[in-house]
C-alpha cells in the first residue's frame, strides 16, 4: 500500500523546513494567475484575516487559522518534492513573500529585521550557519510549455521587476508592491503584523505521496470534487506517465505543447478549457466505435476514465487527436491547402449551425475516413457536408430542443464507423408536415437557427464570396422594426419577424443602418464616402448590394416575397439531399 503524509502546516512552517525544495515539473500546466482576479481575492481574503474589520488587535493569534487548500506532491528520484496540484497557490504565496521581504529591507527597526530573516528562510536555502543562500531557491520550475517561468526565478531571486517584464509572475509582484504599499501609506502601525499572521496562521495542507502514481490519484480525486481544474489537466498527467515509462517524456511534452496551441487558438469549450473540447470531439470516435447510439452521454473523466484510464495509455490516442487538432486547425484557418472551395463554403456554413453537435459528427467523419496523408476525398465530404446542413437545419425547427439531434446524429456516426453512407434513413422529413412547420415556425433573434437559415442562404449565390470566419455577421431587419412603430405601415408587427425581412451583415455596417429607411439604408449596403472623404466599405453579403441598387422600398410584399423563396429553397434543398419521405 502507498504512504501518504499529511500533516496541517503554516506556510512558515512548511516552506522554511530545511528539507523543503519543490519543483513544479515540466507537465504542469504555466502559471495562470491573474492580478485583479485570484491574486486580488487573496490579498483581500488574508488582509480581512489578518486585520479584521481593519483592526489589528481584534486578531486572535493563538487560534486564528485561514485555509489556503492542499498542495500534492511527491518524492522524486533527485529528492525533491514534485508539486501535482496547487502550483498556482504556493507559486502566488512566494511571489508574495517575495514582496514583503523586499519591502523590509527599506526597514531597520528588530521587529521588521526578524520578520525578514523569517522570510527569507522559506524562499532560499540556508547554508551551515542558517543564513539564506540567494542562489539556492526553494521553488523550481520546469515547466515545458511555461516560456516566463525564467521570470518567475528572477523575481524571486533579485526581487526586481523592469519594464520589459510582462509575464504573470511579473504582473502580480508589481499588484502585491503596490497593496503593500498601500497598506504601509494606510496602516503603517501594522504593517509587521501582516505578514506575521501570513507566515504563522496561513494553513496549507501538504499531502505528500512516496510515489508519482499516488500523487496523481490524489490530485483526480481532489479535482473531481468540485474544484476548478480541467479535465484536460489530469488527462496530461495520465499521459505523462504512460510515456515517461517509455522513456518519452520530452517528446510528449513537445506535442502536447502544440495541442494546447492549436487548442487556445481555435477551440473553445462553453463549460471547461480549450483542450476540454478536444478531447469531447475525439470522445465520440470512441464512443461511436464501441457503438453508443443512446443519447446520454459520460462526463468526460468518467469516459477517459474507465478502466484506470486505458485510453490514455495508448499512443494511437494520443496520435489521432493530433492529427484531429491538425483538422481543425485547418477547418478555423479555412486552409485551401486542405481543402476545395466548395467545401470552404459548406464548413463556413456549418460555423453558424444551431448547436455545436456538427463539430462532433464532423470529427468522427475524419477520423472514420481520411486517407494515407490524412486527407478525405473532397466529392464524398462535400456530399457529407451538405446532407448534414440540411439535416440539422430542417431538424433544429422540426424538433426543437438543446438534445434532440443527439438521437439522429449518435446513431449515424455508429454507421459512419461501420463504413455505410450518412443518409438519416430513420429520420427522413414529411413533406407536407414540414413545410407546414417551416411556414409557422417564429423565426427570432434569439433563435439560433435563424442565423443559421440566413446564412445558410446568403451562401447560395453563385456570385457571393466566403466571408472571412472573423467577420461579426448580426441580424440586419431590412425594414427596421423601428420604422413600423413610427409608421404602422406594415399589416402587423409580425411581418417584422419574418424570415423574409431578414439578413446577414456585417456589425460595423448594422449599428450605421440602425433604424433607417430602406431608402437610406441603401448607401450603408452600397459602402459611401464621407463628406472628410473617408471611405465606408460596402457590405460583403451579395444579396444585400442586390436589392439596394434594384429597389427603392422594401415593403410587406417584398417582405413576404422574399420569405416564400428562402422556405422554398430550403424545401428543395431537404428534397434534393434525400430528406423528404
Amino acid at each position: 500500500m502507498s504512504k501518504l503524509n499529511v500533516d496541517q502546516k503554516t506556510i512558515k512552517n512548511l516552506l522554511s523546513d530545511n528539507k523543503a525544495d519543490f519543483l513544479i515539473p515540466d507537465y504542469q500546466r504555466p502559471y495562470a494567475w491573474d492580478a485583479e482576479k485570484e491574486c486580488f481575492t487573496l490579498w483581500e481574503d488574508v488582509f480581512a484575516f489578518a486585520i479584521p474589520e481593519g483592526d489589528a488587535d481584534r486578531f486572535d493569534r493563538t487560534t486564528a487559522e485561514y485555509y489556503l487548500g492542499p498542495i500534492v506532491t511527491f518524492k522524486n528520484d533527485n529528492g525533491q518534492m514534485e508539486i501535482i496540484d496547487g502550483q498556482q497557490r504556493l507559486t502566488t504565496i512566494m511571489l508574495l513573500l517575495r514582496a514583503f521581504y523586499s519591502r523590509f529591507e527599506k526597514m531597520k527597526d528588530k521587529q521588521s529585521q526578524l520578520l525578514r530573516e523569517m522570510i527569507g528562510k522559506c524562499i532560499w536555502k540556508t547554508d551551515e550557519f542558517d543564513q539564506p543562500d540567494m542562489n539556492l531557491l526553494k521553488i523550481n520550475s520546469e515547466v515545458a510549455t511555461d516560456k516566463d517561468k525564467e521570470e518567475f526565478l528572477a523575481i524571486l531571486k533579485d526581487g526586481i521587476v523592469n519594464e520589459k517584464m510582462k509575464s504573470r509572475y511579473a504582473e502580480n509582484f508589481r499588484f502585491f508592491q503596490g497593496k503593500i504599499d498601500e497598506f504601509v501609506a494606510d496602516y503603517p502601525a501594522y504593517f509587521p503584523y501582516l505578514p506575521s499572521r501570513f507566515l504563522n496562521n496561513c494553513i496549507l495542507l501538504p499531502i505528500e505521496a512516496d510515489v508519482q502514481d499516488t500523487a496523481l490519484r490524489i490530485f483526480s480525486t481532489l479535482n473531481n470534487r468540485g474544484k476548478a481544474l480541467s479535465d484536460a489537466d489530469i488527462f496530461k498527467a495520465e499521459f505523462y506517465k504512460y510515456y515517461s515509462k517509455l522513456g518519452k517524456k520530452d517528446d510528449f511534452i513537445k506535442r502536447w505543447r502544440k495541442l494546447e496551441e492549436i487548442c487556445e487558438k481555435h477551440l473553445h469549450s462553453n463549460s471547461g478549457a480549450p483542450m476540454d473540447e478536444l478531447f469531447s470531439r475525439y470522445m465520440y470516435y470512441e464512443r461511436a466505435k464501441k457503438g453508443i447510439k443512446r443519447s446520454t452521454t459520460e462526463a468526460l473523466r468518467s469516459f477517459y476514465g474507465a478502466n484506470n484510464y486505458a485510453l490514455l495509455q495508448s499512443d494511437e490516442t494520443l496520435y489521432n487527436m493530433e492529427l484531429l487538432a491538425d483538422f481543425w486547425n485547418d477547418v478555423y484557418s479555412m486552409s485551401d491547402d486542405r481543402f476545395s472551395q466548395r467545401v470552404l463554403r459548406q464548413l463556413f456554413v456549418l460555423n453558424y449551425a444551431p448547436n455545436s453537435m456538427w463539430t462532433f459528427f464532423v470529427s468522427v467523419y475524419f477520423l472514420c475516413n481520411k486517407d494515407a496523408n490524412n486527407h478525405l476525398d473532397d466529392e464524398k465530404f462535400y456530399k457529407f457536408l451538405t446532407k448534414s446542413i440540411a439535416f440539422i437545419w430542417a431538424y433544429a425547427i422540426t424538433n426543437p430542443g438543446v438534445n434532440a439531434l443527439r438521437t439522429p446524429v449518435y446513431a449515424e456516426m455508429v454507421n459512419i464507423i461501420n463504413g455505410k453512407e450518412v443518409d438519416f434513413a430513420e429520420f427522413r422529413f414529411p413533406q407536407q408536415q414540414t413545410a407546414n412547420q417551416f411556414d409557422n415556425y417564429n423565426f427570432y433573434n434569439g433563435r439560433p437557427i435563424t442565423k443559421s437559415m440566413l446564412v445558410w442562404w446568403c451562401m447560395q449565390d453563385d456570385k457571393q464570396e466566403r466571408p472571412s470566419l472573423d467577420t461579426i455577421f448580426e441580424i440586419e431587419h431590412i425594414y427596421a422594426r423601428n420604422r413600423y412603430d413610427m409608421e404602422k405601415s406594415l399589416s402587423s408587427k409580425d411581418v417584422v419577424e419574418m424570415l423574409g425581412n431578414k439578413s446577414i451583415l456585417e456589425k460595423r455596417i448594422n449599428i450605421r443602418a440602425s433604424d433607417f429607411r430602406f431608402g437610406d439604408k441603401k448607401k450603408y449596403y452600397n459602402g459611401y464616402t464621407t463628406s472628410k472623404g473617408d471611405e465606408k466599405k460596402a457590405t460583403c453579403v451579395e444579396e444585400l448590394k442586390q436589392l439596394a441598387k434594384t429597389k427603392t422600398d422594401f415593403a410587406e410584399t417584398d417582405i413576404k416575397e422574399r420569405t416564400i423563396t428562402i422556405l422554398e429553397a430550403f424545401g428543395r434543398f431537404l428534397d434534393e439531399q434525400g430528406l423528404i419521405k
